[in-house]
């Protein structure tokens, strides 16, 4: 007997045996009971979520000899044939291979005529938004005023290219991508119905790869059971998948949370002898970071995950401090939108964790926690020897936006610090006046980030308190305002007075969009 590929042997017969979609089971399963079902409905969705399986049951519900209902019998001769594929009055329709008016005409000439078998004849075209616009107006027609005996099933990955005229007379339901427990718990039982013995990391690794699409998960399933011989371990699996193995991913973590480079380029030039894909060992390195974070918050659920090492996660929870678990995950992030771009995979892995390195913990503020390094905080390499000269006791508004600049101070701690103004400095404590209108701008975490970053940069703890300004005080912030301002000015004026552009309001009356006028530099 030839072997039949698991996406087709268990492919749902009733909307009972579904996994997910519960919102378009719903309204289907009330329309048929209810015996209020619309002439056209449109299913949409990613690949292998269940729109064409979802039109075959519905065809089925419609068709059933037992009578209309959300629960077919599935063996009466209706039932059967739908299953198998030859009932007459389900008429399957690839619009990818019958894009042609004349495909489309020839199918519906035979709309007028009554079902030869059941009690409606469906059409069912997959893909419908491959059929071209004269095929659609052909379509349209029979939409707006259809025979009592006829239901149209559309099926479509893209429904923003079916024109709103056929959208406005069909039901639309949208399936939604299914979740990797979802897809986990399923292959679970059918592997467990297959007698295939399995390890749950394995599965949890399918169901993530498969994005989302049951149909790819069995897919994956099938391609794993014939390269592993049907041994569906995780080792076998990431071999498969081409993932690297999840202890690498726990050395490289470890190497980062305690700070040793040496031992990091060493593991990832143990890592290349392998020829991975970096962009999914990325993934992977994101994926872990993501549990460890979830572990530092719920301690008890390093021993509930089935895909990730309890002992590893709860180590490494222990040992990164919570914010450093954020920033090596944005990292990671942008690492893989940056890959493409380096000279080459493994250049870029590496200066993502280079990256990630950099960040090293404040040997001050890593003296008061034994338990795990201190807060991390990027220090400039250019503290020892600032662009200006800055004496402990010399900080004020004339040197301030070099002090910003020196200290590294980032993001918005660096904004909100370009919209102060130092009112005075004594070696210990710093006076910052604040412009009222950058009040939104200061939180807890920005004060105490502005005070680490200067404390790192002079050399001592400080001490800094605020007090608020009105609008008009001169911040180094107002001032690049003026000068960029300034700067508009005199090129507008400038524009102005180019030769060319007087000639061209001369001769034709053109007006200038002074908006648009941007100065060079």
């Amino acid at each position: 007997m030839s072997y039949i590929v698991l996406a087709r042997k268990w492919r749902p017969k009733r909307f009972a045996d579904m996994v997910g979609q519960e919102h378009v089971l719903r309204a289907l399963g009330n329309a048929l009971d209810s015996g209020k079902v619309h002439h056209a409905f449109l299913f949409t969705g990613t690949r292998g979520v269940g729109k064409t399986t979802v039109a075959r049951i519905l065809a089925k519900s419609l068709n059933c000899e037992t009578g209309v209902s959300a629960n077919p019998c599935g063996v009466c001769g209706a039932c059967r044939e739908i299953d198998d594929g030859r009932f007459v009055d389900l008429i399957e329709v690839d619009a990818a291979s019958r894009t042609k008016v004349d495909d489309t005409r020839e199918l519906l000439d035979n709309v007028q005529y009554a079902p030869s078998r059941g009690r409606y004849k469906v059409y069912l075209i997959d893909e419908v938004h491959m059929l071209s616009n004269h095929s659609f107006n052909a379509l349209l027609k029979t939409l707006e005023e259809p025979p009592p005996h006829v239901k149209f099933l559309l099926a479509t990955t893209d429904p923003q290219k079916l024109p709103v005229t056929v959208l406005s007379r069909c039901l639309q339901f949208s399936l939604k991508r299914l979740s990797a427990a979802l897809i986990g718990e399923r292959l679970k039982f059918i592997a467990t119905e297959e007698g295939l013995a399995f390890e749950a990391a394995a599965v949890a690794l399918l169901a993530r790869a498969a994005d989302g699409s049951m149909r790819d998960a069995l897919s994956l399933m099938d391609q794993l059971i014939a390269f592993a011989g049907g041994a569906l371990t995780e080792v076998n699996t990431r071999s498969m998948l081409g993932t690297i193995d999840r202890a690498h991913v726990t050395r490289i973590l470890d190497a980062l949370a305690r700070q040793d480079g040496a031992r990091l380029l060493a593991e990832v030039a143990d890592l290349d002898r392998d020829a991975p894909d970096y962009d999914r060992a990325l993934t992977e390195i994101a994926a872990f970071l993501q549990r460890v974070a979830i572990v530092q918050i719920v301690p008890d659920a390093a021993t509930q995950d089935e895909e990730f090492d309890a002992e590893a996660l709860a180590s490494l929870a222990g040992i990164l401090a919570p914010e450093d678990v954020q920033l090596y995950y944005q990292i990671a992030l942008g690492g893989r939108r940056d890959l493409a771009m380096a000279p080459e995979p493994r250049s870029g892995f590496e200066m993502t964790l280079l990256r990630m390195l950099a960040f090293r913990p404040d040997a001050d503020a890593s003296s008061t926690s034994a338990a795990r390094p201190a807060r991390t905080t990027l220090v400039a390499p250019t503290a020892v020897a600032a662009p200006v000269a800055v004496r402990p006791n010399g900080i004020d508004a004339s040197s301030w936006a070099a002090v910003v600049e020196a200290a590294n101070l980032l993001g918005m701690v660096r904004q909100f610090a370009l919209n102060c103004v130092p009112a005075g400095f004594d070696g210990q404590t710093l006076r910052l006046m604040f412009d009222a209108g950058a009040a939104h701008r200061r939180t807890p975490q920005i004060e105490e980030k502005l005070s680490l970053g200067l404390s790192t940069y002079l050399g001592t703890p400080i001490r800094v308190l605020y007090e608020s300004a009105d609008s008009a005080l001169v911040t180094p912030a107002r001032r690049r305002a003026i000068a960029e301002q300034d700067k508009v000015v005199r090129a507008s004026a400038a524009f102005e007075e180019d030769a060319a552009v007087k000639g061209l309001r001369e001769r034709f009356g053109a007006e200038i969009d002074s908006a648009s006028v941007k100065p060079t530099n």
